[in-house]
């Protein structure tokens, strides 16, 4: 049995028992008056034990299946109003909630403050606090990002193009998101597009973390805002290309981007363009780098389907590029007369690329350009008038190709580390033989390079500084090949301080996902060097379920072979212990979101492994959620996951593995388990359930620290210096769980 302990202080000892790309549950319990508040004063007496939640099973059959679930009554059935306005939760969840937090608060947030702190300043130190984006040149004007010191929001601005790179030229300041979210407990951006004639700006704002998105106008000549506004949007917009009218993504009651709509500026409502009858295919828009065409992609985790018209269209045409065929992928771009296509058609597993006349551009009238070639995944292409660009991940690195129009020749640009990220960017001109190239390692910061396609030049523009100051030597990065139980090997990325010994003394932070064909890139982070600096080592495991080792490694990691997921993750980790880079119960396995489901499955299958377990925003009540068809990622979801209502072998499989319904009497690790209260991916009710399960089912073991933010969703908190602090209390749980984290630890009695 383990028994852990938080030491508060030197002198006083409390011990403390336990009694979801993207994925996204009867009887009605009471309804109670909301509860005052807590005050401060009142935490320590009120948190002395973990709350325990009220167990009301609620028996549910499909498939010729039973199963009955005890924390049905977390999920609010008025959910989708709570996801835009959290003050509607119901009572006694609110209730339950609150009393979960401010046990959190005292029994681990606040004998972590000062180690929070320290660690919440190390990070800070480590940003350039008014640091900026390369400008990008768009006809008479240079666009640009940046930030002001102690600002939590971006700023959006331009300069003259002709002084792109003058470091003293001011720049003209469009959209102020410090001004914008000030006294705000959540804002955030998404799509910020300035009009093709440069007189107008479009952006999309989110105030709660339900990603609702408003869109608003600006005139850039006056600075006026002006009093159009789009409501319940998906964030996505396009403007046409005669300024005067913007086509955007709806966003319907179930959170799921539904039509495109095009709004004219000036006049009552939008008109529906396109409308997505199958709920299992999201939306999205996209303008050719030409700026010629408008593209509408609908689109299924395995199936495509691309419509497109000309960008001055006033009453737009749609046209479709190739009907949707089932696992048949493609994106699509505009080359002169042509469009290039990027498709897994014809069995090409890790892609292709294609062209067609863009009066014809049918499948049967496609034609290859870059064939298949096993092993060598497309990752994606960039198009200017005479170069095709493409990234690809050749045995397991990333690599670029540029091609030139004319002849046909090929140029491909790669680094010598042994793990490394690259990026390419061509900015929003065409006609053009500028690129940009974006380099990093888990070691050295980021480099960005203009790139002459034609003249092959590369200037180094940006160097990521960090003002606290960073040496690449101190640190020391590997990337294994770590052997599966199936005789596959994994990648693991691996980073750790050159003096860190590789004795199995190190405790070991052990990063995943593993979904969608997510692949976490080598590049730099400053975050992991403050558990570096501390004597940890800080690996990232590929398993399969990401396309590290190409397309088919996705494939071999979803539906019914998910499982080779999470075995992946537990062997790497064994690999890593036998290779001397930590030992067994030194180890912190941390995921987000599908990488909180590989989490709770892998402290099923072996959690003696784990010190702690950090799940953020965990997708783990697996079967409840991929049955319930009005969350709004549950049915485009099935292609990844199994359809468990009309399929019992996809139950059975889910079942299986499903954290919530696996949660056992284990001796599991020390687990800080958060969530966000308006999040439409990962409901607030999973990590709420989760958590209340494993109190009820290992009581001595955990301890079991939930924390749900009631004012964000599935990002956490908005701003880049709150984010952080969520960030440097996961670090602190870390070395807490590990004992490093001075006079307050988690340890074994």
């Amino acid at each position: 049995m383990r028994v852990s302990s938080l030491l508060v202080s030197a002198a006083s000892l409390v011990v403390l028992a336990g009694c979801h790309s993207t994925a996204n549950l009867v009887t009605d319990p009471v309804i109670v008056d909301t509860p005052p508040p807590i005050e401060e004063a009142e935490v320590a007496s009120v948190t002395l034990t973990p709350p325990v939640a009220k167990r009301e099973p609620e028996t549910i059959e499909q498939v010729g299946r039973t199963r009955v679930d005890p924390y049905h009554w977390m999920k609010d059935d008025n959910w989708q109003q709570v996801m835009q306005d959290p003050t509607v939760l119901r009572a006694d969840i609110r209730e339950y909630l609150e009393a979960e937090n401010a046990y959190t608060k005292s029994k681990l947030e606040d004998p972590l403050e000062s180690l929070k702190d320290e660690l919440f300043q190390e990070m800070r130190g480590r940003i350039k606090e008014d640091d900026s984006s390369l400008p990008s040149v768009h006809g008479p004007y240079a666009y640009l990002t940046r930030y002001r010191t102690g600002g939590e929001y971006p700023i959006i601005a331009r300069k003259a193009a002709a002084d792109i790179y003058d470091a003293d030229a001011e720049d003209e300041i469009l959209l102020d998101g410090d001004a914008m979210g000030e006294g705000k407990a959540y804002f955030a951006f998404n799509d910020v597009e300035h009009s093709p004639n440069h007189k107008l700006i479009a952006y999309a704002v989110d105030e709660q973390g339900s990603e609702f998105y408003t869109i608003k106008f600006k005139n850039l000549e006056t600075g006026e805002d002006l009093p159009d506004t789009i409501e319940k949007t998906y964030g996505s917009l396009v403007w046409g290309a005669n300024s005067d009218r913007v086509f955007w993504i709806e966003r319907n009651d179930e959170g799921r981007p539904s039509a495109v709509h095009m709004y004219v500026l000036g006049e009552e409502g939008s008109t529906e363009i396109y409308r997505e009858q199958d709920p299992g295919f999201f939306l999205s828009l996209s303008e050719s780098q030409s700026g010629d065409y408008i593209f509408i992609g609908a689109g299924s985790h395995t199936t495509s389907e691309v419509h497109y018209f000309a960008s001055d269209e006033t009453t737009p045409d749609l046209k479709t590029v190739a009907a949707r065929e089932t696992d048949i992928e493609y994106s699509v771009e505009h080359w002169g007369d042509e469009f290039v296509i990027s498709t897994n058609a014809d069995d090409s597993v890790d892609f292709k690329i294609v062209t067609a006349p863009t009066n014809a551009p049918q499948r049967e009238n496609w034609t290859d350009l870059v064939p298949h070639r096993a092993g060598t995944l497309v990752l994606g292409m960039d198009v200017l008038k005479d170069h095709l660009i493409r990234l690809e991940r050749h045995e397991g690195l990333p690599r670029i190709i540029v091609r030139e129009r004319a002849s046909g020749a090929e140029e491909t640009i790669a680094f010598e580390e042994e793990a490394y990220a690259l990026g390419t960017s061509v900015g929003y001109e065409y006609d053009t033989t500028q690129m940009r190239i974006s380099y990093s390692s888990p070691s050295t910061p980021s480099q960005t390079f203009d790139y002459d396609l034609a003249t092959k030049e590369r200037i180094l523009r940006k160097e990521q500084e960090v003002p606290s100051g960073h040496d690449a030597s101190d640190y020391i990065v590997k990337r294994v090949m770590a052997p599966a139980r199936d005789g596959e090997t994994v990648p693991v990325t691996i980073l750790y301080h050159k003096d860190t010994p590789i004795d199995g003394s190190a405790p070991m932070l052990l990063y995943g996902y593993g979904s969608y064909g997510v692949t976490i890139s080598a590049g730099f982070r400053t975050t992991p060097l403050a558990l570096a600096n501390r004597g940890m080592v800080y690996a990232i495991v590929h398993p399969r379920g990401s396309m590290a080792k190409g397309y088919q490694w996705y494939l071999d990691g979803k539906l019914e072979k998910k499982v080779n997921t999470f075995n992946d993750y537990v062997d790497a980790g064994h690999h890593l212990i036998e290779a001397g880079y930590s030992s067994r119960g030194k180890v912190v396995g941390m995921g987000g979101s599908a990488g909180g489901l590989l989490m709770g499955a892998v402290a099923n299958q072996d959690p003696e492994m784990f010190a702690g377990i950090i799940a953020a925003v965990p997708f783990v009540d697996v079967i409840n959620t991929m049955s319930d068809d009005t969350l709004p990622l549950t049915p485009p979801e099935w292609p990844e996951w199994g359809n468990p209502l009309t399929s019992a072998e996809d139950y059975d499989t889910m079942m299986a593995y499903s954290p919530y319904d696996q949660t056992s009497g284990l001796n599991y690790p020390a687990m800080l388990i958060t969530g966000g209260l308006s999040d439409p991916r990962v409901t607030y009710w999973e990590p709420s359930k989760w958590a209340a399960k494993l109190r009820y089912e290992a009581p001595n073991a955990g301890p079991y620290f939930l924390r749900i933010n009631m004012e964000a969703g599935h990002g956490g908190a908005s701003g880049r210096f709150e984010g952080l602090k969520e960030t440097a209390l996961e670090f602190a749980f870390a070395l807490a769980s590990v004992g490093k984290a001075g006079e307050t630890d988690f340890s074994e009695d």
